[in-house]
């Protein structure tokens, strides 16, 4: 089922994102599409706060991954691994960063550039696109929810 909203500010999105933190359980990826400046950041952002993570999220841009530790709704301990493949040039880049740990972890993976990992997407994933909108401050977010509940 697809979902798109449109916002139409930083702080529009960190919301919305938040609000979608809530359907989101141990194990999950979210995977991000969308050109520079769209809201990906934005959107991982508002899933830290929604999960209460100890610091605010960052782009990882310089240093492909963030960890951040936040709470679920049982007041337990999650991960949250935030990524930015933005400056990965190959497969093996991400082969290096053990990314098998993160994905198949219990942790929950937030993926901008996905398109980066290429065959390696994983198929359980929700998937989530960003696009400019009519002005400057509008985004364009549309989510595939193909998570499949156990």
């Amino acid at each position: 089922m697809r979902e798109t909203r449109i916002t139409t500010s930083a702080e529009e999105t960190i919301a919305y994102a938040r609000l979608f933190a809530g359907r989101l359980r141990r194990g999950d990826v979210v995977t991000m599409f969308g050109d520079l400046g769209s809201g990906k950041t934005q959107f991982v952002k508002g899933v830290a706060q929604g999960f209460c993570t100890e610091r605010p999220a960052t782009s990882p841009s310089f240093v492909i991954l963030n960890r951040y530790s936040g709470s679920d709704k049982n007041n337990s301990e999650i991960l949250l691994y935030h990524f930015d493949l933005y400056r990965v040039r190959s497969l093996s880049e991400i082969y290096d960063l053990g990314y098998e740990e993160f994905l198949q972890g219990d942790g929950i993976c937030l993926i901008e550039w996905a398109e980066m990992l290429g065959e390696l997407l994983p198929e359980r994933r929700y998937e989530v696109r960003f696009s400019l909108g009519a002005d400057e401050h509008e985004r364009r977010i549309e989510i595939d929810g193909v998570h499949q509940e156990c």
